[in-house]
């Protein structure tokens, strides 16, 4: 006769390999999206290199410039007065492109396999951030040149966001997907960190290696992510996640927390069930109009487009507002303004884990935007008083920030990509995911080319802007934050725990 097996044994038997698979899945899609941040970085920290006070350095005795020309250690053509509308210029073929193309990439990534779709983005992408390098080697000083790599680069980027959310939702419940994901989520900023520091080993020496390095790096983890990437747990016959309690009421009280702004009485359950017994069709692909419909989609796209705005402006233009403003040297400045993202990783976990245990997605957002406006305002006016004072203003900003825009682009996205009206349809987390994220890429595209054309005039104004587009985006969650306030009062009338929406 068989000894039966001590409990703790039992447990690490039926579910290490599920665990196993979905730890694995978890670290494979945060590697991927770190390369493809790290490949964006480099311009932000090359950008105080391209454009110099040639008065404070000295020249190489090789040099073939005439001895007035004050511009003779600038990269044409970022040697001119208006370099800060070409390096806009430069930042925004990227984001206009990403922005256009998100909206079509998420319609084919749920059409697509994710493994081959990945890889192949990733590939590309790590060539033509290495083309954007290879204009150093090749002596390359034609504005067109990078622009055009830069378009190609967004449009190919834009086969990462979609698929790893939708990967990441394909392997994880909703029951603590905002703490999940918001440790996922650092990988955002850990790529922007380690892009900001390899870019400045070589940013001022050849600081086409500051691309190369990191386009061979992504191109690497592509094929990694071709070899290695499983996209549905059942395809290693592991049991997928459950993405609702199953509680689902007909109720029509709009203050009960069952019809929150998330939920709606359409559960999945009884498709899930139905499914068991017998065979169930594939899954149709959810249209971009269909997608639109599920409640809360709107909102949050338009918040994010705000949000996204403020965070890729400190992306994009902190170094060099260090650079200006505190007058720190290109590498130090880009070293430093690291300090915004290791900011965003805490604010990211922090958003996720309070929105899990509050349930409260639109409210934890709200109160983080509104928390950042007067920070900003504090750290343009104190935060270069000192280095400590910098430090700590720039770790904070990027908590508040970023936590906000971590959470939406992530467990929101997931959460309204497996809403209940889609009766278990997991077909459209990739598409939801893509206008979130794709809305929010406008905002993305606005913000670094309005702080072009804005910092000529002074940097107090490009911090007004961005104060006003924290303002927006808080006020676009009204709705949201009122329904869920009514949902916890209902649920605090009724003598019990606030439900999963």
């Amino acid at each position: 006769m068989r000894s039966s097996l001590a409990p703790g044994v039992w447990f690490l038997r039926s579910f290490s390999r599920d665990s196993w698979f979905r730890g694995f899945t978890l670290l494979l899609t945060f590697l991927v999206y770190t390369c493809y941040h790290m490949s964006r970085k480099p311009i932000s920290i090359v950008k105080s290199r391209l454009h110099q006070n040639c008065s404070e350095l000295i020249k190489p005795i090789n040099d073939s410039h005439s001895v007035n020309d004050t511009s003779w250690c600038n990269w044409s053509p970022f040697d001119k007065d208006d370099y800060k509308e070409l390096l806009g210029a430069v930042d925004n073929a990227f984001l206009v492109a990403y922005a256009i193309g998100m909206f079509i990439s998420g319609i084919f990534g749920e059409r697509l396999p994710l493994r081959y779709y990945l890889s192949a983005g990733m590939l590309l992408s790590g060539l033509f951030t290495s083309l954007f390098g290879l204009g150093y080697f090749w002596n390359i000083h034609v504005l067109w040149y990078f622009v055009l790599i830069q378009i190609c680069n967004g449009l190919v980027q834009t086969t990462g966001w979609p698929s790893v959310v939708a990967c990441v939702g394909n392997w994880f419940g909703k029951g603590k997907r905002g703490f999940i994901m918001g440790i996922w989520n650092s990988h955002t900023s850990v790529g922007n960190i380690l892009g900001s520091l390899i870019a400045g080993i070589w940013v001022n020496q050849d600081w086409g290696l500051s691309f190369i390095v990191p386009g061979v790096i992504t191109a690497v983890m592509g094929i990694i992510t071709f070899l290695f990437l499983i996209e549905y747990p059942e395809d290693v016959d592991c049991d997928p996640p459950q993405h609702h309690d199953g509680s689902d009421k007909d109720q029509d009280n709009p203050e009960d927390p069952e019809n929150s702004p998330y939920s709606n009485r359409e559960g999945s359950q009884e498709t899930m069930a139905s499914c068991s017994k017998e065979p169930c069709a594939e899954p149709v692909a959810i249209s971009f109009l269909g997608a639109l419909k599920i409640p809360g989609v709107i909102e949050f796209s338009f918040c994010l487009l705000f949000a996204k705005l403020v965070s890729y402006t400190f992306l994009y233009w902190l170094p060099l507002y260090i650079f200006n403003v505190a007058h720190f040297g290109a590498k130090e400045a880009g070293d430093l303004s690291t300090l915004f993202d290791v900011g965003g990783i805490i604010g990211g976990i922090m958003a996720g884990l309070i929105s899990d245990y509050t349930n409260g997605r639109a409210t934890t957002c709200c109160i983080m935007l509104i928390l950042a406006a007067p920070m900003m305002f504090l750290y343009n006016y104190i935060g270069q008083n000192g280095i400590v004072s910098s430090i700590v203003m720039l770790i904070i900003c990027g908590m508040l920030v970023n936590g906000p825009y971590a959470l939406i682009t992530t467990a929101v996205s997931a959460d309204l990509g497996t809403h209940k009206s889609l009766k278990g349809n997991a077909k459209a987390l990739s598409t939801v995911s893509a206008i979130i994220d794709g809305t929010g890429s406008i905002g993305a595209a606005l913000g670094p080319l309005l702080a072009g054309l804005i910092s000529p005039t002074g940097w107090n104004n490009v911090f007004y802007m961005l104060i006003s587009a924290d303002i927006l985006a808080c006020l676009l969650l009204c709705r949201l934050v009122y329904k869920e306030i009514l949902a916890w009062k209902a649920s605090l009338s009724k003598g019990r725990g606030y439900k999963e929406i």
